[in-house]
């Protein structure tokens, strides 16, 4: 039960600000759209929120006393639902100590990112922010919020354009960052235009500009395009780099153009530009899918000779290609290459490899490939052990010393499971 203290009376103007204020905060609180089945709640939206928390960091904004930015930031930071920023928002504008900091609109649009509130964005962006100066690291942040988060590649592109009208300019990184996301999206039209609006905004285009244009160009089956944008580094005082080759290289491979991305590798050691994993890996990729699989040992041999350390995908490439060519003893080596750098062959390749071999009668390959099956934790099945007999039991002169060793394996397979 309340007691009334007849000695203390609320003010007039004092009551006049808390009503204000409650309506406001009524008011922020109708702006949260609801959900649509097109936008489907995140994981966090379907557990039951702290409001409790949330409710005394908005009652902190209520209060009279002095807010520095560095508070409301931290204020911001602790949010547990992304939703009440928009409250946040509401109640900070209200305040006569209102400065909205560079950390705390970034910490804002990202609660207003994750809860998909985007019109709080936008009202942020266009009624206060222009009136400030903001980094281009803040409308990084917006623009990968958009991109990535908000799924919206539309915004995205529009805050790209619009940056100038806030005094800042997009860098080199902030421009090629959205050219990347349209290019990896298939929207290679929007692309083309943002890419001839580099003059406009100040952006003076780089290596790395040049190969994503290239890139989109290839995914596009446009490589005489491709080639055309290659030809301008030059005359745009640029110098191509192993990534500009890579990608011309991945395009002529994947329209089985494997002759010509070969060539491209010589001329990419003309001009002095030294090849990396990634460029054989390209190469070995392009003759498995001609068929040429196993012409891949000769380029991982070549990487080899030129001092160049193959990675897992390369050997597992190259053993792709020499099982599906049934070329099972030169398959055998490159497992033992694998095995020898610490790397784990495939249970589909060891199964192929164990299969293919059994087929050749080959018990003492089908022994060590067994083992080294074991050994990476891999189990044989039901339909390889019909292989395995069969091929053991057809050699009665070996068929002893195989069965000492079949049994062997099949009891390290028993420690296993």
């Amino acid at each position: 039960m309340l007691v009334q203290n007849p000695n203390f009376d609320i003010k007039p103007e004092l009551l006049s600000t808390m009503l204000s204020r409650a309506k406001m905060i009524s008011r922020a609180r109708t702006l949260v759209p609801p959900l649509t089945p097109h936008h489907k709640p995140r994981l966090w939206f379907c557990t039951q929120p702290n409001t409790d928390r949330d409710t005394a960091i908005l009652a902190r904004f209520q209060q009279k006393d002095w807010l520095t930015p560095k508070q409301a930031t931290t204020l911001c930071n602790s949010l547990n639902h992304p939703s009440s920023a928009v409250t946040l928002l509401h109640l900070y504008t209200a305040r006569k100590d209102f400065n909205p900091t560079e950390p705390f609109c970034t910490s804002l649009i990202t609660k207003l990112a994750h809860a998909n509130l985007l019109d709080p964005i936008h009202t942020l962006l266009h009624q206060t922010l222009k009136r400030r100066s903001f980094s281009d690291d803040f409308f990084f942040t917006l623009i990968k919020l958009y991109a990535h988060v908000a799924r919206r590649i539309d915004k995205a592109v529009e805050t790209l354009l619009s940056m100038p009208d806030f005094q800042c300019w997009p860098s080199r990184r902030t421009f090629n960052f959205v050219l990347n996301v349209l290019v990896a999206n298939r929207l290679y039209d929007v692309a083309g235009e943002v890419y001839e609006a580099a003059p406009r905004l100040a952006v003076e285009v780089d290596a790395c500009c040049m190969n994503i244009l290239i890139k989109g160009l290839c995914q596009q089956g446009e490589l005489s395009a491709a080639v055309k944008v290659f030809d301008e580094f030059p005359k745009s005082g640029l110098e191509p780099n192993v990534r500009t080759f890579s990608t011309l290289m991945h395009g002529l491979c994947e329209k089985g153009m494997v002759e010509e991305a070969f060539e491209w590798l010589e001329k990419m050691e003309k001009c002095g530009v030294c090849p990396d994993v990634v460029v054989f890996n390209v190469l070995i990729g392009g003759l498995k899918k001609k068929g040429r699989g196993e012409e891949g040992k000769e380029v991982l041999d070549m990487m080899v000779r030129k001092g160049f350390y193959p990675n897992v995908g390369s050997y597992q490439q190259v053993l792709y290609g020499l099982l599906d060519a049934k070329r099972f003893i030169e398959a055998l080596e490159v497992v033992e290459g694998m095995v020898s750098r610490g790397f784990v062959p495939s249970f589909v390749s060891f199964k192929q490899l164990v299969v293919g071999l059994c087929r050749h009668r080959r018990t003492e390959e089908v022994d060590w490939a067994l083992r080294q099956m074991v050994r990476q934790g891999f189990v044989p099945r039901m339909g390889m052990w019909r292989h395995i007999v069969n091929c053991a039991v057809s050699k009665p002169r070996n068929y002893e010393s195989t069965c000492v060793s079949l049994d062997e394996i099949l009891e390290g397979c028993n420690h296993l499971t």
